[in-house]
Formats: C-alpha cells, sequence, structure tokens
C-alpha cells in the first residue's frame, strides 16, 4: 500500500513540473516552414484569396528586420495552426504607445472603436511585414506614394489631388509640395471638410505663411496674412465657423491654378464660388480683391488697386498732419494752463440748452458702441473683441444698429438748424469767418512764446469750430461709406466693385482718425484742460462759471445766464 501511494505521489509531482515547464520559444525558421511557400495562402469570409507567404528577405531588409516572428505574433504557440484558432491582430502599441494613442483620437482610430471595422489600421498604412521608413522609395508612406497608399480607401480624393497644383508638384518630384499626411498629420489624422475656419487656415498656413517657400517658388507671402485681416479672416478670428476658408474658395483636394477652366477661383467661376455664400452675387461683386480688399496692395498694378493705394497714403499722410498738429496745440496749451488756479465760486452761465445736450449725449453715446465694436472685428483678438464676448453676429449688429443711430441724430440736427431759431444761430456762430483765421495765428504766437497777447474768442472759436464741422464730415463720410460696405451686394449690380473696396479704406481711416481726434483734441478741452479738469460739465448740465466764459470767451456780448429764480433769458451772441 505504501509503494502505491508513493509512486502516486511520484506521478503527480512530475506532472505539475511539467505544467510548470515553459514551451519551448518558436522560432523563426519555425514560422517559414510554412510561411516561406510562396504558395501558403487563406480565404477570407468575402471569399478573398489573402497571401499567407513571407518573404524572408524582403522582410529582412525591413525597419522590423531585428524582430522575431512571435515579438509581433506573441498569442502563437507549438499547436498553431493545427488549433485552428485564428491569429490575433497585430498590437501595434507594445512597442509604439505614443503613436497608438494619437491614431486612437484620429478619424481612424475613433471609427474603429464605434464599430467600423473597414477604418484603417496601422498596417493599412505601413503595410505589415516590409515596413520601410517613409523616407525610403519603398515606403508606402514616401513623399511619392502616400497618395496612392490613402487612395486604396479615399480613391476621389487621390484622383482630384492627384489633378492638383500640390499632386501635380509631388509628381515632379517636389517634396515641398504637401502630401496627405502634410495637411491631415500623420497619426492623430483629422477631417478637415468640416474644421473651423482658423484651423484650416493654420493647416494652409504651414506653407502659405513660410518666408522661404515664397522665395523659392516665387509664391505671394501674404496669402495667409490678408485672409486673415480680411472680412472673412476677422470674422473667423471672432469666433465664426460658418465664415469663408481657405478651402471654401479654392477647393479642399482638387485645388487648381486661377488660370486653369476647372479651378473653383478662375474668373468664369467666380459668380457660382462666392453665390454659395453671397446670393445674387454677380460679375461685378466677385470683381474685387478678396484677401484684403485691395488694402493689402497699395499702388497695385491694376487701376483699383492704385486708387485704393493712393487713398490709403494720402489718409496716412492727413492723419500723421492732422493729429500731430492737434497733439502739439493741445500739449502747448496744457503746458500754459496747468499753474491756472483751478477753485470757482459757481456756474451761472448757460452754454448748453437741454435739446443740444440731448443731441451730444446721443451722438457720444452712438460713436463710443461704432468705435469699440468696429475695431473689435479689426482686431479680434483684442481686449474690445472680447468685451463683446469675441462673437461676430453681436459686433456686426450693435455696429450696424449704433450707426443707424448716429445717422437719424445726425438727420434730427439738420432738421433742428433749419427749423429752429436756436438751431439756425447755432450754425450761423459755427460757421468759420474771417476772424477765426485771425485768432489761429494769435494763438500759435501765444502757444510758441512768442506774444503775451491770448486771441479775444466770442462765442465759439476755433476750436470749437473745426471740431462741429469735423463731425459733420464724418458723419457723411462714415455713413457713405458704411452703406456701401453694408449693402455692398445689392451696390455692385450697377457700380464697379472696387468702389466698394475703396469705401472700405476710407471707412477704415476715418474711423481712426475720428477717434484720434476725440481722443487727441476733444477729450483735452473737455477733460485734460486745467480750466475744467476733471470735466466740463456744460455738456451734464449745460452751465459753465461766469470767470471760465469771461476768460475763454471774452466777446460774447450775452450768454445764457441763470436768474437766482432759475429762469433763463436767451442770448444773443456776437463774434465780431
Amino acid at each position: 500500500m505504501g509503494n502505491r501511494i508513493a509512486v502516486v505521489l511520484i506521478g503527480l509531482s512530475l506532472a505539475f513540473a511539467a505544467r510548470g515547464m515553459a514551451a519551448p520559444a518558436m522560432s523563426d525558421s519555425d514560422c517559414l516552414d510554412c510561411h516561406g511557400m510562396d504558395s501558403l495562402a487563406k480565404t477570407n469570409a468575402n471569399g478573398l484569396v489573402i497571401s499567407l507567404f513571407v518573404d524572408q528577405a524582403k522582410f529582412a531588409a525591413s525597419v522590423h528586420a531585428t524582430n522575431g516572428c512571435v515579438s509581433c505574433h506573441n498569442d502563437i504557440t507549438a499547436a498553431h495552426p493545427d488549433d485552428n484558432r485564428p491569429v490575433a491582430a497585430v498590437n501595434c502599441a507594445r512597442c509604439h504607445p505614443a503613436q497608438d494613442a494619437s491614431y486612437g483620437a484620429s478619424v481612424h482610430g475613433l471609427a474603429r472603436a464605434a464599430g467600423h471595422a473597414n477604418a484603417a489600421t496601422c498596417a493599412d498604412c505601413h503595410g505589415t511585414h516590409y515596413i520601410q521608413p517613409p523616407l525610403s522609395p519603398a515606403s508606402r508612406l514616401y513623399f511619392l506614394s502616400q497618395a496612392r497608399t490613402c487612395g486604396h480607401c479615399h480613391a476621389t480624393e487621390e484622383a482630384d489631388w492627384a489633378r492638383s497644383v500640390h499632386g501635380q508638384a509631388i509628381g515632379g518630384g517636389d517634396r515641398d509640395a504637401p502630401t496627405c499626411t502634410d495637411c491631415h498629420s500623420e497619426h492623430a489624422i483629422q477631417a478637415l471638410k468640416n474644421a473651423r475656419p482658423l484651423e484650416i487656415a493654420d493647416v494652409c498656413s504651414r506653407c502659405h505663411a513660410s518666408v522661404g517657400l515664397s522665395r523659392k517658388y516665387d509664391l505671394p507671402s501674404n496669402v495667409v496674412k490678408t485672409y486673415l485681416e480680411s472680412y472673412h479672416g476677422l470674422a473667423a478670428q471672432n469666433g465664426s465657423t460658418v465664415v469663408a476658408n481657405c478651402a471654401s474658395c479654392h477647393g479642399y483636394h482638387l485645388i487648381l491654378p486661377s488660370s486653369d477652366p476647372d479651378s473653383s477661383v478662375n474668373t468664369n467661376n467666380l459668380v457660382a464660388t462666392c453665390g454659395r455664400c453671397h446670393p445674387g452675387a454677380d460679375e461685378m461683386f466677385v470683381s474685387g480683391n478678396i484677401h484684403l480688399n485691395l488694402a493689402a496692395a497699395p499702388g497695385g498694378q491694376d487701376l483699383a488697386g492704385r486708387i485704393n493705394g493712393w487713398v490709403r497714403r494720402a489718409y496716412l499722410g492727413l492723419i500723421f498732419v492732422v493729429i500731430g498738429a492737434m497733439l502739439a496745440h493741445n500739449l502747448l496749451l496744457f503746458h500754459k494752463k496747468v499753474a491756472a488756479h483751478l477753485g470757482e465760486a459757481g456756474r451761472s452761465v448757460l452754454r448748453m440748452s437741454l435739446s443740444h445736450r440731448w443731441q451730444h449725449a446721443v451722438l457720444a453715446l452712438s460713436f463710443i458702441a461704432l468705435a469699440v465694436s468696429g475695431f473689435a472685428l479689426k482686431f479680434p483678438d483684442s481686449g474690445l473683441a472680447h468685451l463683446l464676448g469675441s462673437s461676430e453676429p453681436v459686433r456686426r449688429w450693435i455696429h450696424r444698429i449704433a450707426a443707424v443711430v448716429l445717422l437719424l441724430t445726425g438727420l434730427y440736427h439738420l432738421i433742428h438748424i433749419l427749423t429752429t431759431r436756436e438751431g439756425r444761430r447755432l450754425v450761423r456762430d459755427l460757421f468759420p469767418v474771417k476772424k477765426d483765421f485771425a485768432d489761429t495765428w494769435c494763438a500759435v504766437r501765444y502757444l510758441v512764446g512768442w506774444s503775451e497777447e491770448k486771441p479775444k474768442i466770442g462765442r465759439f472759436g476755433y476750436a470749437e469750430k473745426i471740431e462741429y464741422w469735423a463731425v459733420v464730415w464724418g458723419i457723411i463720410i462714415m455713413g457713405v461709406t458704411g452703406m456701401i460696405v453694408w449693402f455692398q451686394t445689392d451696390l455692385t449690380w450697377f457700380l464697379p466693385r472696387w468702389i466698394v473696396d475703396v469705401a472700405l479704406t476710407i471707412h477704415y481711416y476715418e474711423a481712426v482718425l475720428a477717434c484720434l481726434a476725440i481722443v487727441v483734441w476733444h477729450f483735452y478741452h473737455v477733460i485734460f484742460d486745467p480750466g475744467v479738469y476733471p470735466l466740463n460739465r456744460a455738456c451734464w448740465n449745460g452751465r459753465v462759471s461766469e470767470e471760465w466764459q469771461q476768460h475763454e470767451h471774452p466777446l460774447e456780448k450775452r450768454a445764457f445766464r441763470a436768474t437766482k429764480a432759475g429762469s433763463v433769458t436767451e442770448a444773443q451772441v456776437s463774434n465780431k
């Protein structure tokens, strides 16, 4: 009995020992006994015959030459193929975790995760046993072969790209031209058709904003910059997701030069291309420059470009001269008054009537709204844009509503000065007369120290008159050019497109001029002038002190004066 128990125990021990011993690892030669035969194949569920042959020489020349078969096919055992177990897909992530993570976030990886078994895997792009580095002409991802590799799944896109300027350049051996992965990236492949406009611009800028490539191939160096400065680009930077991007006009894969009759930006196709976003666009509408409405190319070769360039340079000179003179004037005036005593006893002189104060308030508020909303679009990364929530539609409608309010205020003022005695007297007193020129020269001599005598001013002097007529000029110019830009689609039915482009240039630079004039000129006289600092309260209650009135406007014969009872006597003003 004891011997039998001993035999059983020994047998069990040997069995457990055998189970604990690892099976000998399979060698490559074991695999090639079968897979080295070029006739080895299998038929899949779809009836497709798939070769299982592995060319040992080609494998030895691949990037995985130092890997053994089971280093990738680690589920294979000595029982293969008799165990009839299908070979599991190779897990590339074991050696390439970073690339696998990128792939998982790509359109291919997300599609497979969603159950789309036909989505591309590593092997579909890189191959299986004969993988070559991308710089090798034998690689599926070599720049001359990459489109063909992607074309196995994306045949239409491959055909379009092959016809495009990019595909033609690649076909000619020019590696600087973009292939599939240059635009869509490598492992983290993204679908760009529904990408945000700025994402498309960023992709195109990799080549088209490159100074080196622009010089090498004599390409325009500012196409991305001018797109970002155009209406489309500014709206995109301001958060719009529907505004036109590079591909909206030039196409995605079938990008052709404008000289090609099939190009979406060919002259004969522009009405259809622009009409997708601008219904009613005609030949006149599409005749303008898109990237920056000519403002980026002063002195262009065509008449429209030259006119726009002349206007731009004239405004830059005007801004420099006018604002420079205003700034110099006010700095000198501030120096003269900084030591003056600011304390004043009472304000009994009514200088602005209630009607004028209301007109001034509405004008000021609408102007501020116009300035903030207008510059928010021009500079979408600025604090002004963030102030409006970085929303292009919000900015656009604030700008338009404020413009209508400003124009209605101007119309009301016109009716006021034509139909009321107070209005007619206001214009008569603000109208330039010969004495204003003498006062201006006298002020210059006083400010620079050539004379101790200040000019004697009536109800309104040269400073107020300059400001009033500048406002009139500005409302007319901004109103006309703003309406042209607002209704450009309708106007180009009978006006040349370059009129719109020039109007946009005038509108922008007139806005710059007006805002600088307000800050440098108006703010000085009503805020920073030591005689009124911190604010000339006439804009609020209409009144100033008798001392200030006598010092600044000594020739005004009679003014609006408030009696102790609060009544007001009408003034008659003489500037003689």
